[in-house]
């Protein structure tokens, strides 16, 4: 009963955070909307038994890629609205209902068409895979800093480099002063 409760609750989260990131007319709603949305997803892996997988979720998507969305936000200075009621590309919205039908109906019929090789349904039960691995942070980290190392370190290197970069364009006027003509 308890795990049914925290379910419709982390369910009811990602579902709201959802609708602000869609409906929400300020993108630094938008992007707490999202935030919302990701940690309604952490408490769903919490309550798999998959903490490490929710740290992540935290860590990465709520924290990181959020983080990165709101700084992209300040860069650009998004303070004037758009006007929705003229359309760029002409039929866009239209071919994109279509699409969006079109997928859903692919994924409805990979969910009621398909069989899987054990006769078996999704019920949602804590997965017993993970027991024969091993711990699986262990696992990660050896294979993060003995393997995978120089990519590991060059990753970090170019993230530094873009924020760097990102923060010298930030820096630099919008519209630089025309150069005197009698300086030289």
């Amino acid at each position: 009963m308890v795990d049914l409760l925290v379910f419709v609750l982390a369910a009811l989260a990602i579902l709201g955070g959802a609708v602000v990131v869609i409906v929400a007319r300020v993108p630094v709603h938008s992007a707490l909307g999202l935030v919302a949305s990701l940690f309604g997803v952490a408490v769903l892996f919490v309550d798999l038994d998959a903490h490490f997988l929710a740290a992540v979720q935290i860590i990465v998507y709520a924290g990181a890629i959020v983080v990165l969305f709101l700084f992209v936000i300040m860069l650009l200075g998004v303070d004037t609205a758009d006007d929705l009621a003229i359309d760029p590309l002409g039929g866009q919205r239209p071919l994109a209902a279509v699409a969006g039908v079109g997928l859903l109906g692919v994924a409805l019929a990979a969910l009621f068409l398909t069989e899987s090789a054990v006769d078996t349904v999704v019920t949602g039960a804590k997965s017993l895979a993970g027991l024969l691995v091993g711990d699986d942070v262990t696992v990660l980290g050896e294979a993060l800093f003995t393997d995978y190392l120089f990519a590991f370190e060059a990753t970090s290197v170019l993230l530094v480099i873009a924020v760097v970069g990102a923060v010298v364009l930030a820096r630099t006027p919008r519209n630089p002063a025309p150069p005197r003509e009698d300086a030289a």
